[in-house]
C-alpha cells in the first residue's frame, strides 16, 4: 500500500473486536487484537486465522516440527466490540479536553 499519508485506523492493539467476515466469522464472540500492521492494513486477532507453520530445528527451537499460530486478517473484516451495548459498533471521534477520543456509535461510550 503506497500512499503519501499513513492511514488512521479505529482499531488499536489490545481492543476487543468481532470478526464480521471470513472463515472465523462470529459476531457474538469478542476477541483481543494482538497487533495492528498499519502499512498492510491488517490485524492479528487472538484465535483467528490459525495456520500451521513447519519449522526447522534451530538454536532457539531445537525440536522443530509443526507450530500453530495466528496469521493477520484484513482490518476491514473486524469491527470494534461495544461492551456496554454487547454488540459490534462503528467508531466516531470527538475532542475532549483537547484530546481526540474514540466514541462507540451504538452507546456513545468513550473507548479506552
Amino acid at each position: 500500500m503506497k500512499t503519501r499519508f499513513k492511514p488512521k485506523f479505529n482499531i488499536k492493539k489490545g481492543d476487543l473486536v468481532v470478526v464480521i467476515a471470513g472463515d472465523d466469522k462470529d459476531r457474538t464472540k469478542p476477541r483481543k487484537v494482538l497487533e495492528v500492521i498499519i502499512d498492510k492494513s491488517r490485524v492479528l486477532v487472538e484465535g483467528v486465522n490459525i495456520i500451521t507453520k513447519h519449522t526447522k530445528p534451530s538454536a532457539q527451537n531445537t525440536k522443530g516440527g509443526i507450530v500453530k499460530q495466528e496469521a493477520p486478517i484484513a482490518i476491514s473484516n473486524v469491527m470494534l466490540w461495544d461492551a456496554k451495548a454487547g454488540k459490534p459498533t462503528r467508531v466516531g471521534r470527538q475532542r475532549e479536553n483537547g484530546k481526540v477520543v474514540r466514541i462507540a456509535k451504538k452507546s456513545g461510550e468513550v473507548i479506552k
